[in-house]
C-alpha cells in the first residue's frame, strides 16, 4: 500500500512539474519580460529617403507614447530601423540583418518594388509584417496570413480619382505617366480597372525609367493624345520634374497622383508647379486637430521630436504603429507571432480617432484595415481635402 501511494505521489509530482514553468511555451524571438523588438526596412537614404525616414519617425513617436505609459504588458517597444534605399537589390540583405537581430515582428516598410521582395521572405519565415507604405494590389490579394495592410489600396485611390473625373467633371480622356517598375504597374493597373468599369481605357500611357528625371519622352507621348487629365505616378523626386517640365512646355491638364508621392515633399520641391494637383490620401490631413488621432500624433511629435514638422507620411507611420500595438495588446501576455496576427484579425470597426469614415476592420479573411480614401487638391501650398470633385478644378 505504501509503495502504491509513493508511486501515485511521484506521478503527481511529475505531472505538476510537466505543467509548470518548465513546460511553458518557449518565448517568441524578440520578446523578453521587458522588451518587444520590431524591425523595419525602408528608404532611410537615397532619393526617396523622405518616405522612409518620415514613416519611421511617425512609428517611433507612437512607440514612445506607449513606452511612456508602461509599454505593452509591461514590455517596452524598441524599433530597429535599417536602410534599403528603396532598392529591390538591397532587400535580402536588409531582411537578413533584421532576422539576425531576432526581431519579433516587422513593420513600416516602404514601396512596392521592395515590398514584392519582402512579402515572400516574411511568409517563408512566418513573421508578421504590419503596415507597408504601398497600396499595391498584390499585397491584398490573395490573402497572405503574415501580411497585415493598414492603408487603402491603389485600386481604392485610382477608383476615387477616375469616378470623380468621369462622373462629376465629365473628364473621359485620361492619360497615365508612370515609372517602369512594380509601383508604376500597380497604379496603372488600378487606373485601367477603374476605367474599365466605365467601359473605357486610358487614352494614352507612357513609362519612364524608375528613379530618374528622364521624363520628357513620356510627357510628349501622353500630351500628343490631348487628355483631359493625367495620372502621374512616382515619388516626389520623379513627379516634381514631370510637373515642372510639363508646365515649361505649356501643358497644363488636371494632374493627379496617389499618396505614395509624399505630398509635403512634393509641395516643397515643386513649389508653384504643385498648385492644383489632386492627391488622394489614405489618412486625413495632419492639420485637422479636432480628430483625436491627429491631436495625439502632433502632441507626440512635439514631445519626442521637437522641431520635426508634421506631414502625411509620418502620420501614416504613426497610424500603422497604432494598429501594430493594438494587435500586440490583443495577443496577450504570452506573446507569439501567430497570436499577433490573430489579435489584429479580432479588430472590428475600431475607432482610432481618424473620423467616422476610417474605422479599422479586419478578419481572418481580410487583412486590409481601411478602404476609405481622402481626395485633396493643392491650394496655396497646402493639400486641402474635398468631398465634391467640382472643387478639384479652379472656378
Amino acid at each position: 500500500m505504501f509503495s502504491r501511494r509513493l508511486t501515485l505521489w511521484a506521478m503527481l509530482f511529475l505531472l505538476i512539474a510537466a505543467t509548470g514553468p518548465a513546460a511553458r511555451p518557449q518565448a517568441a524571438p524578440g520578446v523578453t519580460d521587458k522588451e518587444i523588438l520590431i524591425g523595419s526596412c525602408s528608404a532611410l537614404d537615397g532619393p526617396s529617403k523622405f518616405l522612409g525616414t518620415e514613416t519611421v519617425a511617425g512609428a517611433r513617436a507612437y512607440f514612445e507614447l506607449v513606452n511612456e505609459a508602461g509599454g505593452v504588458e509591461g514590455r517596452k517597444l524598441r524599433l530597429v530601423a535599417r536602410d534599403d534605399s528603396y532598392d529591390p537589390t538591397k532587400t535580402e540583405a536588409c531582411f537578413n540583418e533584421l532576422m539576425s537581430q531576432k526581431v519579433f515582428a516587422l513593420g513600416f516598410f516602404v514601396g512596392t518594388p521592395t515590398a514584392v521582395k519582402y512579402v515572400p521572405m516574411a511568409e517563408s519565415n512566418k513573421i508578421p509584417l504590419v503596415g507597408l507604405f504601398t497600396g499595391a494590389q498584390t499585397l491584398y490579394q490573395p490573402l497572405r496570413h503574415w501580411v497585415i495592410n493598414v492603408r487603402a489600396s491603389y485600386f481604392d485611390e485610382t477608383r476615387e480619382q477616375i469616378d470623380g473625373l468621369w462622373n462629376v467633371l465629365g473628364y473621359k480622356k485620361i492619360g497615365v505617366i508612370y515609372p517602369d517598375d512594380p509601383f508604376g504597374a500597380a497604379v496603372l493597373e488600378g487606373v485601367q480597372a477603374a476605367l474599365k468599369a466605365h467601359g473605357a481605357e486610358p487614352i494614352a500611357i507612357a513609362s519612364y525609367p524608375r528613379q530618374t528625371a528622364q521624363v520628357g519622352k513620356a510627357i510628349d507621348t501622353v500630351r500628343a493624345a490631348n487628355p483631359d487629365a493625367v495620372v502621374v505616378v512616382g515619388p516626389s523626386n520623379t513627379t516634381t520634374p514631370i510637373l515642372k517640365l510639363a508646365h515649361v512646355k505649356g501643358w497644363k491638364p488636371l494632374f493627379l497622383t496617389v499618396s505614395f508621392v509624399g505630398t509635403d515633399e512634393l509641395i516643397s520641391a515643386a513649389g508653384d508647379d504643385a498648385e492644383g494637383v489632386v492627391i488622394t490620401q489614405v489618412v486625413p490631413p495632419y492639420y485637422l486637430t479636432d480628430l483625436k488621432a491627429v491631436k495625439l500624433y502632433r502632441g507626440a511629435l512635439q514631445k519626442f521630436s521637437p522641431g520635426v514638422q508634421p506631414n502625411f507620411v509620418s502620420f501614416e507611420g504613426f497610424v500603422d504603429a497604432m494598429v501594430l500595438v493594438e494587435g500586440l495588446k490583443r495577443a496577450g501576455k504570452e506573446l507569439t507571432r501567430d497570436g499577433l496576427i490573430r489579435g489584429i484579425e479580432s479588430i472590428h470597426e475600431l475607432d482610432l480617432g481618424l473620423g467616422p469614415q476610417l474605422k479599422l476592420d479586419y478578419s481572418a479573411k481580410d487583412h486590409k484595415g481601411f478602404d476609405h480614401v481622402v481626395p485633396t487638391v493643392v491650394r496655396g501650398g497646402r493639400a486641402v481635402p474635398f468631398t465634391d470633385w467640382s472643387m478639384a478644378v479652379p472656378k
